[in-house]
């Protein structure tokens, strides 16, 4: 690798840590980059996906205060482990051709459960989320309750959007936090940055799950990771912040914006 390669990739690090912060998707910024300097695309996909889980772990530092009660957070972490786990089985044993067919849908259907929020929680009778305090009083809502009650069935939704979600980020990984940030915005009655926050938890356990499998079973680009992860810490603390200080509704279009041009980017990928 030559310093003008370790450059792009440097930069494609920092630019895929603020993405991933602030909406997911950032590994469709590296994964190509690290096309671009000559690796293979299953070396690629495996690197990538270890080189963004330093910056999900920055990105859940800078977004810890809207994190909401932590004993509340460890129920959905075995589901997310065992998805993750289940994606990256499937990635390692199944044709590259697969997932390149069926994952721009999965991310334009998750785009358009975010972009069409409001309207399907009226269509389901829920009322729109709720704005809520942040800080040390984050397990709850303004009313005291409960984000979610064991047992409930929308305890059961969540459980089931969370391993789904996992799933996709063993497999493939891009636009994880698109489809995370959609699935919880359905379930939660929660703000825009208490989601996101959630989701950068969630993202950083199914990066660290990623990191073991493909540590002990996947071709990994040792050098590419040692380039790219550093630069998605910085990238990565840094979207966090940003979030904090954006309205939610320009959270959400944000959010829609790039989950559209990434299904359409990955569409146009798999029928080239």
């Amino acid at each position: 690798m030559d310093f003008p390669e370790a450059l792009l990739l440097v930069a494609a690090g920092l630019a895929a840590g603020v993405v991933n912060a602030v909406a997911g998707g950032g590994s469709l910024i590296t994964f190509p980059a690290m096309i671009a300097v000559g690796l293979p695309p299953v070396p690629a996909n495996v690197s990538n996906s270890m080189s963004v889980c330093p910056g999900y772990l920055a990105s859940v530092w800078g977004s810890r205060v809207d994190l909401p009660d932590r004993r509340w957070l460890l129920r959905l972490v075995p589901g997310t482990v065992l998805g993750t786990a289940a994606g990256c089985a499937l990635l390692l044993s199944t044709p590259a051709r697969a997932f390149e067919v069926t994952v721009p849908f999965l991310v334009l259907g998750a785009t358009a459960v975010l972009a069409f929020q409001d309207q399907l929680r009226r269509l389901v009778g829920r009322r729109g989320g709720q704005p809520t305090t942040t800080g040390a009083g984050a397990g709850t809502g303004t009313s005291g309750r409960t984000m979610v009650r064991s047992g409930s069935r929308q305890s059961v939704a969540l459980h089931t959007m969370v391993v789904v979600g996992a799933v996709y980020g063993g497999y493939f990984g891009a636009a994880l936090g698109v489809m995370l940030v959609a699935g919880l915005a359905l379930v939660l009655d929660e703000s825009l940055v208490r989601i996101s926050a959630i989701k950068n938890l969630l993202s950083a356990v199914v990066g660290l799950t990623t990191i073991v499998a493909f540590a002990a079973f996947g071709p990994v680009n040792w050098a590419a990771v040692a380039v790219v992860a550093p630069a998605t810490v910085v990238g990565g603390y840094a979207g966090a912040r940003l979030v904090r200080r954006m309205r939610p509704e320009i959270l959400k279009a944000v959010i829609v914006l790039f989950g559209a041009v990434i299904g359409l980017l990955l569409l146009y990928r798999s029928w080239r």
